[in-house]
């Protein structure tokens, strides 16, 4: 078969692999000029680092095994590194269990009841069951709301915004029964997997093709692509990759098709390079309602400064509204902005401190999944028969992250039957 897939991310790139090893040929084509998707890297001391914070769970079995497959398991490592929450001006220890029923905000019932609710959702196997009912209606119900007004409710709000009282309780679930405190990371960043992917894909004779942005796709026989560059191409068979919206619009669909009915957020990040270090932790919650940003990751409290050449790694972090002055503040300017705020966090810093910065932005990175998100999911089947969309909408409750994508990636191959 000759197949086109559409993304060079962990979804198209696992899946070129699958079927260029089955003896398929293959061609990639990557709108942008990286790998990698929304696991795209930049470099800081000559090393590869996400431009948005990654790392993997000791639960991500089906990326484990991708890194394992492609022959890098002795690159990835597990980390048990510290968490923090800046809330009432201060930064709050929040790493272990202990640390969590020691909340300053909270009563002895009031850390009972978070204890259990947390207990509950760990246990729950199956977090469909909370898919009809709203995240914040249920802490409060059964974390109490206290807790969730202190924990919950901000850090709900800081990601979804005016949405929060919307977000499916099953999105929630996921977050806490999926995770684990351990944390994995590639020796030399996830770009290493990417590369061998596209490598692998490479050296069976298929293609992975840059600067490819799709302007349009329609079937007539064959699946017929079409470039912003020019470029054309004919397959047999077309799996595509890419957010739902941008899919509708290259294929043509009309606006009330199911494609368009998923809301997205944007997602902004700046990638500070620093002479040294801010926080204390690994990740900082961030539950103060006025601050312009979500988190804050200093990424080298997990993985030691000298492999950046002595840099200090600081993830500024953000899911907003494409239209909000956040996403469509020019990129200086939304730092300086965000300056007197991590004075907030550390009294002591100071703008000398970044020797570097970097700034990305997606416009589709995060679905906000609502009671009833299940029904808005299209199916892998398209209006055209040899056209299938595998995309992270179709991820739930979960709904993104690599290691679902590239189970999704390997649940499309085997249902098409492009497996070995």
């Amino acid at each position: 078969m000759n197949l086109g897939i559409v993304g060079a991310g962990a979804t198209g790139l696992t899946a070129a692999w699958d079927a260029v090893r089955a003896g398929h040929q293959v061609t990639v084509l990557e709108a942008a000029r990286e790998l990698g998707g929304l696991a795209a890297s930049l470099e800081v001391g000559g090393v590869p680092l996400e431009r948005y914070y990654h790392h993997v769970f000791r639960s991500d079995r089906d990326m484990i095994a991708l890194i394992e497959e492609l022959g890098l398991g002795h690159a990835l490592r597990f980390h048990r590194p510290t968490t923090g929450i800046f809330r009432g001006g201060r930064l709050i220890d929040f790493t272990t269990p202990a640390d969590m029923l020691r909340f300053p905000e909270f009563s002895p019932l009031d850390a009972v009841r978070f204890a259990g609710s947390s207990a509950v959702l760990k246990a729950v196997r199956n977090g469909e069951r909370f898919s009809d009912r709203t995240a914040l209606a249920w802490l409060r119900r059964w974390a109490g709301r206290r807790a969730t007004a202190a924990i919950w409710e901000p850090l709900l709000r800081g990601k979804f915004g005016e949405r929060a009282e919307q977000v499916s309780m099953a999105w929630l679930w996921a977050r806490i029964h999926c995770r684990t405190f351990e944390l994995g990371y590639v020796d030399g960043g996830f770009e290493r997997v990417y590369a061998a992917l596209r490598d692998g894909v490479q050296e069976r004779g298929g293609k992975v093709e840059f600067g490819k942005a799709v302007e349009s796709v329609r079937q007539d026989g064959t699946v017929l692509v079409r470039c912003a560059d020019g470029s054309s191409y004919a397959f047999d068979r077309l799996i595509v990759t890419t957010p739902q919206p941008v899919f509708a619009r290259a294929a043509g669909l009309p606006a009330d098709d199911t494609v368009w009915k998923n809301q997205y957020l944007g997602a902004t990040c700046f990638v500070l390079e620093l002479d040294r270090s801010v926080i204390p932790y690994y990740w900082l919650n961030i539950n103060e309602p006025d601050f312009p940003f979500l988190a804050v990751v200093e990424h080298t409290r997990m993985i030691d400064p000298s492999v950046y050449g002595g840099r200090h790694i600081l993830y500024v972090g953000n899911y907003v509204e494409r239209d909000d002055w956040r996403f469509t503040t020019e990129p200086a300017e939304l730092l300086t902005a965000f300056l007197p705020y991590l004075r907030r966090i550390n009294p002591a810093f100071d703008e000398s401190w970044i020797d570097n910065w970097h700034f990305s932005k997606a416009g589709f990175a995060q679905p906000v999944v609502t009671p009833g998100y299940r029904s808005l999911i299209p199916g892998h089947e398209t209006p055209m028969s040899r056209v299938t969309l595998a995309t992270m909408a179709q991820i739930y409750p979960q709904d993104r992250g690599q290691n679902y994508a590239v189970a999704l990636a390997r649940e499309v191959t085997a249902s098409l039957g492009l497996r070995g």
